[in-house]
């Protein structure tokens, strides 16, 4: 049972030292490796682990190609100012491989972690030696998959998966008593900027959270720029997380008055403060008209736009 740390009994000195603490102690005067994506938890715990080993921690951004467009040098670069060295390794063809033929949420999601954990790191981690990998993990992702809402891809031990036996190394997660919004607080005290600390969520399948059905190049273009356009026109309206999802029926509509059999992407943007429970942002009809028109007008074949005005739960907040 993991001891839920709540956010009014949250001390984040003492925990950020605490976990220092903790992770020196397992990784003794070994390396240890780091996932980063850019998301607010994995880099909570980059900054973590950065304060614990110094240079004795080697940071890798896995370019899965699933990513917004630009993520990986654009975090690169804060982290870069921030004194941490982040490699970029492109593994596109590797998971894009993996995913083909794939449209069953939970076996993407599995495919995605095989893919990462086994494949990548697992090749990351016999090159370099090291016996140690930190990640993300906070207290949501272990309720919804002991729950069996859906498999979130960084869980195991809750699963009976033993990652040393399964991968070749073990996984140290220093942010698993916390949910999002301590792990912002947390964050906040680490040192990071508010740019990142204060991110709006991604999921750790990224984009493929956000395709039903297969994942192919073509669809993850579309579902990365209708993403721009959402989190552009979104940003600054206090909501606590928003997405363009791509559905996988195509469906009739009309250019230049002829049949236009094309694709449709539905908006999300939620109010919640721990993705446990959310409910739809009500968003003025004027902003969703000029999400709609934007994304009909810059994505290419698409042809309809929706707006997601169910509570979670009984939806959740990614769709896949």
């Amino acid at each position: 049972m993991i001891r839920e740390i709540k956010v009014q009994d949250l001390n984040t000195e003492k925990f950020i030292a605490e976990k220092v603490s903790e992770i020196r102690a397992a990784v003794g005067e070994g390396t240890a490796i780091n996932a980063l994506s850019g998301g607010v938890d994995s880099s909570v715990v980059t900054m973590i682990g950065h304060l614990a080993l110094g240079d004795r921690l080697r940071t890798v951004f896995i370019q899965n190609g699933l990513m917004r467009e630009g993520e990986a040098e654009a975090v690169a670069s804060v982290f870069a100012r921030l004194g941490v060295k982040v490699e970029i390794i492109d593994a596109q063809n590797e998971f894009l491989e993996a995913l083909k033929g794939i449209t069953d949420p939970e076996q993407k999601r599995e495919a995605i972690t095989q893919t990462f954990y086994k494949k990548v790191f697992g090749r990351i981690v016999r090159e370099s030696g090291a016996r140690y990998l930190l990640q993300g993990t906070i207290l949501t992702d272990i309720d919804e998959t002991v729950a069996g809402i859906k498999r979130q891809h960084n869980v195991f031990a809750q699963l009976g998966i033993d990652p040393q036996e399964t991968f070749g190394y073990h996984i140290l997660e220093p942010l698993i008593q916390l949910r999002k919004d301590g792990v912002r607080m947390t964050g906040r005290a680490a040192g990071l900027p508010e740019e990142m600390f204060n991110r709006i969520p991604f999921p750790g399948p990224a984009l493929a959270a956000r395709i039903i059905g297969e994942v192919t190049q073509e669809k993850l273009d579309i579902v990365r720029k209708a993403t721009v356009v959402v989190e552009r026109l979104l940003a600054g309206h206090g909501a606590f997380q928003y997405m363009a999802i791509l559905h996988d029926d195509r469906v009739t509509g009309m250019r230049d008055g002829k049949r236009d059999f094309g694709r449709q992407i539905e908006v999300r943007c939620w109010d919640s403060i721990d993705a446990r429970t959310a409910t739809p942002t009500r968003l003025p009809f004027e902003l969703l008209e000029q999400l709609a028109a934007k994304i009909l007008d810059t994505v290419p074949g698409v042809v309809s736009v929706t707006y997601n005005i169910a509570t979670k739960p009984p939806s959740t907040i990614e769709a896949v």
